[in-house]
C-alpha cells in the first residue's frame, strides 16, 4: 500500500486534510471568498475538498485545483461531476509549484501543503505570483505551540521546522503581508482530526479481513496514532491565515 493510499483511506470521515472543524472552514471561506463572481485557486488541492464546499451557494465562482496526486484528482472531477458542477471547476494533476494559468486568481489556497514549496513563506511566494491585484491568500501551516521537547522531535520533526505562532505571523508580516483573519485550531479540532484519521484506517483494516494489505493499514494507524499521543499532541499548533498584500514600490 502506497503513502497516498494510506492518507486516501484515512481521510474518509476528515475530508478537510488539515485538523479544522466543518464551522471553521465554513468561516474561514465566508471571510476569504469576494462576494460575486470571483476565481479561485487551491494549490495542492487533493481531493478537491476546499473547492467544492467554495462552491456552495456561490454559483459565480470558477476555480481550478492542483495536486500531483493523480488519483485524488481523478477523485475530485468525479465528485465536481456529480455535484453538478464540473463545468466550474478545472483540475490539474501536476506540480503545484509548477503550475501556471493565463488566469490571475482573486482568492488562492493552500492548506497545509507548504511542503510542495519548501515552506510557509515560499508558498506565499508561490501564491502572490498567481494574485491578481488586491487578492489574497489563504494558507494553513503548522507551528509550534509549545518548545518541541525530545518525544516530539523523535516522531520525524526537527526543532527549526516551524516556529511559535508570534514569530510564524512576524515573518509573514515581515515579507509584505497584512493579516485579515486567521483560526488557530483547537485541541478538539486536532483530536477530532487524528481520530478520525486513524479511525478511519483501522475501520477499513477491520472490514477488509483477507485483504493483503490489512496489516500494513492497521500498522500505520497504530504507528502514527502513537506519534500523536506519545509525541505532538499540545505541541504541534495549526494555523490558517488569510493575507492580503502590501503593494510593491
Amino acid at each position: 500500500m502506497h503513502r497516498r493510499q494510506i492518507s486516501s483511506l484515512a481521510h474518509t470521515l476528515h475530508p478537510i486534510a488539515a485538523p479544522l472543524s466543518d464551522a471553521s472552514v465554513r468561516t474561514l471561506l465566508d471571510r476569504a471568498i469576494p462576494h460575486g463572481a470571483a476565481r479561485l485557486l487551491d494549490l495542492g488541492c487533493g481531493s478537491g475538498t476546499w473547492l467544492l464546499r467554495a462552491q456552495a451557494g456561490r454559483p459565480g465562482l470558477r476555480a481550478d485545483g492542483v495536486d500531483n496526486d493523480a488519483d485524488a484528482i481523478a477523485a475530485a472531477r468525479a465528485s465536481a461531476d456529480e455535484a453538478g458542477i464540473g463545468d466550474r471547476i478545472a483540475f490539474h494533476a501536476q506540480d503545484a509549484a509548477e503550475f501556471r494559468s493565463p488566469h490571475g486568481y482573486d482568492l488562492v489556497l493552500s492548506i497545509g501543503a507548504s511542503h510542495a514549496f519548501g515552506g510557509l513563506l515560499p508558498t506565499l511566494k508561490a501564491a502572490e505570483s498567481h494574485l491578481v491585484p488586491g487578492g489574497t491568500v489563504l494558507v494553513g501551516d503548522g507551528f509550534w505551540e509549545r518548545e518541541p521537547d525530545r518525544r516530539t522531535l523523535d516522531c520525524g520533526f526537527t526543532a527549526d521546522e516551524y516556529d511559535d505562532l508570534a514569530t510564524t505571523v512576524d515573518r509573514v508580516v515581515s515579507e509584505g503581508w497584512v493579516p485579515l483573519y486567521g483560526h488557530v485550531s483547537t485541541l478538539q479540532e486536532w483530536d477530532d482530526y487524528e481520530w478520525s484519521w486513524t479511525g478511519s484506517l483501522s475501520r477499513w483494516a477491520l472490514d477488509h479481513p483477507d485483504h493483503p494489505d490489512r496489516v500494513q493499514a492497521l500498522d500505520a494507524a497504530a504507528e502514527h496514532r502513537a506519534a500523536w499521543l506519545h509525541g505532538y499532541r499540545g505541541t504541534l499548533g495549526f494555523v490558517t491565515l488569510l493575507l492580503g498584500r502590501e503593494p510593491r514600490p
